[in-house]
């Protein structure tokens, strides 16, 4: 499998990425922008994309039963070098399902989500699945 992104400078506010039928604006302005995901964020967003789609996977094959999935990241960047120290998520799954079916639902996330297993050796990435609250 192989994956093709193009990203072209529009001006100093912003940048543009490219792929398939889609687009997304960048924030590339030194000052920032604020209707633009940064390079930072970008990163986070594709970790959090990895897991729901691993999580889209998963669901037939386990017989998974679902309403929702929201995905909370946080990272924290080092200065010196420059890289993203840690990482923590929170997957947040609406689902009658028991504890132990969500925690293997959280071991197929772990071990076969591309982004997921791209960053994790490089950064220290941790993170829980728990369920829903019903209020």
């Amino acid at each position: 499998m192989q994956f093709d992104v193009v990203s072209v400078r529009q001006s100093t506010h912003a940048s543009e990425s490219r792929c398939k039928d889609a687009v997304i604006t960048l924030d590339t302005d030194m000052a920032g922008n604020r209707e633009a995901f940064n390079p930072a964020e970008l990163l986070l967003a594709a970790l959090s994309a990895c897991m729901i789609k691993g999580i889209e996977r998963v669901t037939p094959i386990l017989k998974f039963s679902l309403r929702g999935v929201e995905v909370h990241v946080h990272g924290v960047r080092q200065d010196v070098p420059p890289r993203m120290e840690s990482i923590t998520y929170e997957i947040v799954v609406d689902t009658d399902e028991t504890d132990r079916r969500l925690d293997l639902l959280h071991d197929n996330v772990r071990k076969y989500g591309t982004v997921f297993n791209t960053v994790a050796p490089g950064t220290e990435l941790s993170g829980v699945l728990r369920r829903k609250v019903s209020l």
